[in-house]
């Protein structure tokens, strides 16, 4: 191999390119034999291997570094694999699952810390992609530089440099977000009253989702001792651990954009019709929302509660960046991903992070085929 750098890059690239060619040629050669061998003529041999040629990248790639790093993991998840150690590949068995299902307390903080982003979090993320959703498909002046404003916080997406700047907004005391909370608490008491008693029961929710994690209830206690918060209290986004799950979930809200653009074309796709036939009859225009177009919006509703769901429990970038540093408080944020990034890349114990995310793969899984079980008792495909 060349030492100059560039040199091997340039080689790389090289080995790379043939490497595509080569085995693309010999899967369509392959494909172009079976079918050959089962009598097919040869038309259909030329048009089988043309067709292989073209889809072999992607199936060769498919295989490289999906189903084998696949087969791998599985077999990993049933050793005790660490790859800082000498020592060989011990098979253990299910072992690494019984200590994360019935010993690991560590891993039971993290499924509380995600069932709570899931069940506090997802429905406010949706709910606030179908009130947008719901403003923007009125026709009013400016209404797409609206829809791209709403969107670009997914075009953004959570990278390092946005959650960075979201890290510096969050702050107590210079962050923009507090800041703007004081104001308006002193300009609009009535707002003052609203945040905080937003405060004292986010704080209480929090506490008892603390208390699940370690088995202890004295944050509680403490919380519910010092009563309602005084005026000049305002919300602690990253430095206590009573609201490092919240700013997770304002993040989530943040980037609903995707949903919301889905809910939108569900709204555009109502027959204009049922609305004004409602109207005609003196529905209102919540009775008009309600009872025409919600029912005909819960396919699209079943569709990012799935999607929206797997996300939710899958999320990691907004507690690593936002968290990572912070070691007093991680733990009160730590989700199933992040663990399984802790324990695979942090401690090096690969056999016990691949047992996790087979079992964060099982938990997705049932729960996504529950969802599709339940789905005829509340999803409408019918628009008449």
């Amino acid at each position: 191999m060349p030492t100059n750098p560039y040199l091997n890059v340039l080689v790389i690239a090289a080995l790379t390119v043939i490497f595509i060619i080569a085995s693309s040629y010999g899967l369509g050669a392959l494909a172009r034999l079976i079918i050959k061998l089962r009598g097919g003529t040869p038309k259909v041999q030329e048009n089988t291997f043309a067709g292989y040629f073209f889809a072999a990248p992607w199936i060769v790639g498919f295989l490289i570094f999906v189903l084998i790093p696949l087969g791998f993991s599985l077999y990993w998840s049933f050793t005790d694999y660490r790859i800082a150690s000498s020592a060989p590949v011990n098979w253990v068995g299910l072992e690494n699952y019984t200590t994360l299902i019935l010993k690991d307390t560590s891993f039971r903080a993290s499924l509380i810390n995600t069932l709570y982003l899931t069940v506090i979090g997802l429905p406010l993320q949706i709910g606030v992609a179908l009130f947008l959703a719901v403003l923007l498909n009125q026709k009013m002046w400016g209404e797409k530089l609206f829809r791209m404003a709403f969107y670009l916080p997914v075009i953004l997406g959570f990278n390092t440099a946005v959650l960075l700047c979201w890290r510096l907004m969050l702050n107590t005391g210079t962050g923009i977000i507090n800041q703007i909370i004081r104001a308006l608490s002193a300009a609009f008491p009535p707002f003052g009253y609203l945040n905080r008693a937003f405060i004292f029961a986010q704080e209480v929710v929090a506490a008892v989702f603390l208390g699940l994690n370690t088995g202890k209830y004295n944050l509680l206690t403490k919380v519910i001792e010092a009563g309602f918060p005084t005026e000049v209290r305002v919300p602690l986004w990253v430095q206590s651990p009573l609201w490092t799950k919240m700013s997770v979930v304002m993040l989530m809200v943040w980037g609903c954009g995707t949903m919301m653009l889905i809910f939108l074309a569900g709204l555009n796709s109502i027959p204009k019709e049922l609305h004004e036939s409602a109207e005609v009859d003196g529905a209102t225009g919540w009775q008009r929302f309600w009872k025409i177009s919600f029912p005909l919006l819960t396919p699209y509703l079943f569709y990012n509660l799935v999607v929206g769901l797997i996300a939710s429990l899958q999320i990691f970038e907004p507690i690593f960046v936002l968290y990572r540093d912070n070691q007093p408080i991680v733990s009160s944020t730590i989700s199933m991903v992040y663990y399984l990034w802790q324990k695979t890349f942090s401690h090096f114990e690969i056999g016990y992070g691949s047992a996790i995310s087979w079992l964060v793969l099982v938990i997705i899984m049932i729960v996504t085929v529950i969802q599709f079980k339940l789905q005829d008792r509340w999803v409408t495909y019918d628009v008449y």
